[in-house]
């Protein structure tokens, strides 16, 4: 049986395992990206899921510094895609932002990911726009 994995709100950062896990879940190779130092200038919170102790997840949670929160960087490593880690994130996520004092919590995503995001972490449908820079 698999281990259920634990959810942190603002879990410690491992700059080389969340560049490792960003890799698998996005397709580039790992930036060297300082996790830590760009989170706790950038964000409300985040979200680390593990799973006897590793990273197996992870979400971003951005905002305008009121009212508005916004998911980014969303991971699951990829054994753990379709088991609940995605949607544990977010709740947890969820959770978070509300206790921070937010009203909306915003979400861009690709469409196949509509099911996951409008079904299993109840957010609803908006219309918005996008400028690529």
């Amino acid at each position: 049986m698999t281990p259920l994995p634990v959810f942190e709100w603002r879990g410690a950062i491992d700059n080389a395992a969340l560049n490792a896990l960003h890799a698998e879940g996005f397709g580039q190779p790992p930036a060297g990206t300082d996790w830590r130092a760009r989170l706790h200038r950038h964000s409300l919170g985040w979200v680390c899921a593990r799973t006897d102790g590793r990273l197996t997840g992870f979400v971003n949670v951005a905002w305008d510094g009121g009212a508005h929160a916004f998911l980014l960087d969303t991971v699951v490593a990829r054994e753990r895609r379709g088991s609940g880690v995605g949607a544990g994130l977010v709740a947890t996520a969820v959770r978070g932002a509300r206790a921070a004092g937010c009203e909306w919590l915003h979400v861009d995503f690709a469409a196949e990911l509509r099911p996951f995001y409008l079904g299993a972490c109840g957010f609803r449908a908006t219309e918005a726009g996008l400028i690529a820079l």
